[in-house]
């Protein structure tokens, strides 16, 4: 088993004791023990067929495996970090704010919707699947979780969005007001717009 935990705010540390734990390629930023780095492949530990999809859909993420015994710490460009703990159920993320996930969680691409019916362009979005811990990134500051119930739906600025969880229902929303209103006019303004109920993480700054 791993032991994640946080070292501050901006980086992660994890215990090894024999199962692998999978990083963002370069997030290594120290270690101690008697550890092993290697490439996930192009699957990022998932196979084959999950890299080809990656690849097809641009949701891409280089991952290398970590194993042995030791400790490691993780960082990425001074992002604070974020835990989430998966017992079964599914995270839904943006493939560039992942840093590290237990090895026994399993990712892959899922289809997220139609940007706007004029574009016709599909989104997709990294899914992560199983029981283990998953290290979240967010720039700008801490992430912030905000609930979503039945009777609160919630709006998100897609370039604010990290994650969401639960059972949660995403469409995109035509929302030009919002963006004209900060002098950005320009193509097709959209937001993430999520019912049900879960969670949704996003950061203070936009990407």
């Amino acid at each position: 088993m791993q032991g994640f935990r946080l070292n501050g705010s901006r980086v992660l540390e994890v215990d090894l004791t024999g199962q692998p734990v999978r990083a963002v390629t370069g997030s290594m930023v120290a270690y101690t023990g008697d550890v092993q780095f290697k490439s996930a492949g192009m699957g990022g530990g998932d196979g084959l067929v999950a890299g080809l999809k990656r690849r097809a859909t641009g949701e891409s993420v280089a991952f290398m495996t970590c194993s042995g015994r030791g400790t490691v710490w993780f960082a990425k460009d001074a992002m604070e970090v974020l835990l989430v703990e998966l017992a079964g159920d599914t995270l839904r993320v943006e493939s560039e704010q992942l840093l590290a996930l237990s090895d026994s969680l399993r990712t892959d691409v899922a289809f997220a919707g139609m940007r706007g019916a004029s574009s016709g362009q599909g989104l997709f979005t990294t899914t992560v699947t199983g029981h283990g811990t998953c290290a979240l990134l967010s720039s700008g500051g801490p992430p912030v979780a905000l609930e979503v119930s039945p009777q609160f739906p919630l709006v998100v600025d897609p370039q604010a969005f990290v994650a969401s969880r639960g059972q949660l229902n995403q469409t995109f929303v035509t929302d030009v007001s919002w963006r004209n209103l900060v002098g950005e006019s320009s193509g097709e303004a959209f937001s993430l717009r999520f019912d049900g109920s879960g969670v949704v993480y996003i950061q203070p700054e936009e990407r």
